[in-house]
């Protein structure tokens, strides 16, 4: 697991987490900044919804990593799905895009920066008009090791905002399509601080927290309308030759995906031992 010092966050493309920024509006919110943004971006429709059909034969991987991201990248498109790479770094993604197309899979790419938040809604909803997907996996995080006591509020909330914020835009940008075509999955990689909560990475700890209880409130919005929205909440240290190995970790993924309309998991917990 990569540790980030506790400083102003950057985003990780590690196991789970989110990206955005969004200040929250206070009793006096005709007067806090935030609001003001947030008056404005509905006035422009900076919100509005992708609604283009989607392929259900097509998934995007936001967070596409060497590891964990990766191998969902590969699971998928072994079932012949097309595939579209997100990530923060052009070069990684371009490696993992030619091992996949080496494999005869349909690959495109799209970068973005999880920390540039209105930077990458913009590149999420471009892939959305691009190429909209009928399965989208949020795979994106920040690690740090970090204390609430020694963190700031800011500090907090941009850490929030790593991990939370970006996994409810994600859904706001890809779910519109799938609930006009009655069918999609969302899935997000969760982890163990969001069960236990770990003082010794304090951020981490609110924002998985936080993250669980956002996949319920969507899949109990959206799974009616037949969109299926769970995570993989992944409690321990992902690495290759052990039980949570990122290909075994894919195939939950998949398990996921596939699940039968009305027998949808809502989350899925892997240990390692």
């Amino acid at each position: 697991m990569l540790i980030a010092t506790p400083r102003r966050p950057t985003a990780l493309v590690v196991v789970g987490q989110a990206v955005d920024r969004c200040d929250h509006p206070s009793a006096g919110a005709a007067q806090h900044p935030g609001a003001a943004r947030l008056a404005r971006s509905q006035q422009h429709g900076e919100t509005a919804a992708v609604t283009t059909e989607p392929d259900p034969r097509r998934v995007v991987v936001i967070g596409a990593g060497p590891g964990l991201g990766a191998a969902v990248a590969r699971r998928f498109a072994r079932e012949g799905f097309s595939v579209v790479l997100v990530a923060r770094r052009a070069e990684a993604l371009e490696e993992l895009a030619a091992q996949l197309r080496s494999a005869g899979a349909e690959v495109e790419v799209a970068v973005a920066d999880a920390a540039d938040a209105d930077g990458f809604r913009a590149a999420l909803e471009a892939v959305a008009r691009r190429t909209p997907a009928g399965v989208v996996v949020y795979n994106v995080g920040l690690v740090a090791a970090d204390q609430l006591l020694a963190s700031s509020p800011r500090y907090l909330l941009d850490a929030l905002a790593v991990d939370v914020v970006g996994a409810v835009s994600a859904a706001q940008v890809f779910t519109p399509a799938m609930r006009g075509a009655g069918a999609g999955t969302l899935l997000v990689t969760g982890g163990g601080p969001g069960l236990v909560p770990d003082p010794e990475h304090a951020s981490l700890t609110l924002g998985k927290s936080a993250l669980r209880s956002a996949v319920t409130v969507l899949h109990d919005q959206l799974a009616p309308e037949g969109v299926h929205v769970a995570s993989v909440t992944v409690v321990g240290v992902i690495a290759p030759g052990t039980d949570l190995d990122p290909d075994l970790l894919a195939e939950r993924y998949w398990a996921l995906h596939t699940e039968p309309a009305g027998a949808w998991s809502t989350d899925v917990v892997v240990r390692g031992s």
